[in-house]
């Protein structure tokens, strides 16, 4: 018992411990939102290869919601050649150290029209850490007031709509809302009881 306990003690420091080596890192690749670069990398076993990492600042995804109606945004997604449904979400490349509060506030008022009194913090995410490096702050916006939709030019073809939260799990069920940051934001906000 006490040999299977320090095996697993060291093993798990071990793990921990381990790192990979950066030995070399080149941008292959770079526009206004997101960088490419290729990095020379060490193994601990001393194997070197590469690895691709797409860095992007900070994101916000803000659960807009007023009694038991969400809402959502749709836009065409380009990259997949469909329009999805979506929470308001987005980034302030151009003030990338801007404080993720007022990033989730601004991205709100762009994409939906709304301002909220009331801001509550959910937690952060990784989106896809295995080649991003890109952090996504939740928030839970309440206390709704309606203004003017501030759309930036990559978003003329974005809408928003008011869905009942019944419907919008619905919509996550059954596959219409395919968005990862969607379901993962509110999933934890569902997790930790504020919704």
């Amino acid at each position: 018992m006490r040999y299977a306990t320090l095996v697993f003690l060291l093993i798990a420091w071990y793990v921990t411990e381990m790192s990979i080596k950066t030995l070399d890192s080149k941008v292959v690749y770079q526009n206004n939102w997101m960088t490419v670069r290729e990095d020379k990398i060490e193994r601990e076993s001393g194997a070197q290869g590469i690895y691709g990492v797409v860095d992007k600042p900070d994101c916000a995804v803000i659960i807009a919601v007023e009694k038991d109606h969400i809402h959502l945004v749709q836009q065409y997604r380009y990259s997949v050649g469909e329009r999805f449904w979506e929470l308001p979400q987005g980034a302030w490349e151009s003030n990338p150290d801007a404080d993720h509060i007022e990033l989730a506030r601004g991205e709100l008022l762009e994409e939906t029209g709304l301002t909220a009194k009331t801001m509550t913090y959910v937690g952060k995410q990784l989106i896809a850490y295995g080649f991003l490096n890109q952090t996504c702050h939740i928030y839970l916006a309440t206390n709704l007031s309606k203004q003017q939709q501030q759309l930036d030019n990559e978003e003329e073809d974005l809408i928003t709509q008011r869905f009942s939260i019944s419907q919008f799990e619905t919509m996550i069920t059954d596959g219409r809302i395919q968005d990862i940051v969607t379901t993962g934001a509110w999933g934890l906000a569902k997790l930790k009881g504020l919704v």
